[in-house]
């Protein structure tokens, strides 16, 4: 029994437990570098103060458009500087006016649209395993769990930020993912319960306030507020935006080859 209780470290040996293994009631922490959310209320709650790189992310929500790319606008203006960022399948078509107003170079910008689940499958984990890009966002209904493990072990290989948009459906399906947040949309930011994390449990909401919300959860932004809106042409396509496809983004989308 002495052996046994000798194993267990005390919370000054706390520190130097290895970043996969953390006590119960204290945060734990990642190796891969970290950005900050820009939301100095969900940094607190997060290990190392904010997103997690080389690692699964799942944003889960019932309906997107409801203040997730807001969410992410503070990461994407620091990624956006040095790299790309991927949006792999989303739902609705970039929109260049958008990114633009937002402060991001339009050349930042690489749109994936494929017409198989499968296809989007492969392309995200091409993505992250080339490391082309600074950060990745890949919408998904349905994926099995070893797709997920895939996709994880791909990204424990880069410095890429990949975050996964679910519905908030998948919130008791089990998951690699090391942070999972579901997110709803509430007056005047969004917010954000802890389904997973590398540290204690948390049972109450976060309310992260986002001043550009608008004034009624039960009313559509505008077109020009995220840089995501309009539905996207069912056709199979794969889309780099530059600045010489900009009049194209906004009409549909260009076919071009993948590098």
């Amino acid at each position: 029994m002495s052996a046994l209780v000798s194993a267990i470290p005390n919370s000054n040996e706390s520190s130097a437990l290895p970043p996969a293994v953390w006590r119960a009631d204290q945060m734990g922490s990642y190796q891969a570098a970290v950005i900050s959310t820009g939301h100095p209320l969900l940094d607190q709650e997060l290990p190392n103060g904010g997103w997690p790189s080389a690692t699964l992310i799942e944003l889960l929500m019932q309906q997107p458009g409801i203040g997730e790319m807001r969410l992410l606008r503070p990461a994407f203006q620091a990624i956006a500087r040095k790299r790309r960022i991927a949006l792999v399948q989303p739902p609705y078509m970039p929109q260049i006016a958008a990114w633009t107003a937002w402060g991001l170079p339009v050349d930042s910008l690489v749109w994936i649209k494929t017409t198989r689940s499968a296809d989007a499958l492969w392309s995200a984990e091409q993505v992250l395993r080339n490391g082309s890009c600074g950060a990745l966002l890949l919408w998904q209904s349905h994926v099995r769990t070893e797709s997920l493990r895939r996709l994880h072990l791909a990204a424990q290989g880069t410095e890429t930020l990949f975050w996964m948009m679910r519905p908030l459906a998948c919130t008791q399906d089990a998951s690699p993912a090391s942070l999972r947040l579901a997110l709803r949309p509430t007056y005047g930011g969004i917010q954000v319960d802890i389904v997973k994390r590398r540290g204690p449990r948390r049972d109450d909401p976060l309310h992260v306030p986002m001043d550009d919300m608008p004034s009624s959860v039960f009313l559509p932004a505008s077109r020009s507020a995220a840089p995501i809106s309009n539905p996207v042409p069912t056709r199979e396509a794969v889309a780099h935006i530059s600045d010489q496809s900009i009049n194209t983004a906004m009409t549909g989308p260009q076919a071009c080859s993948v590098n």
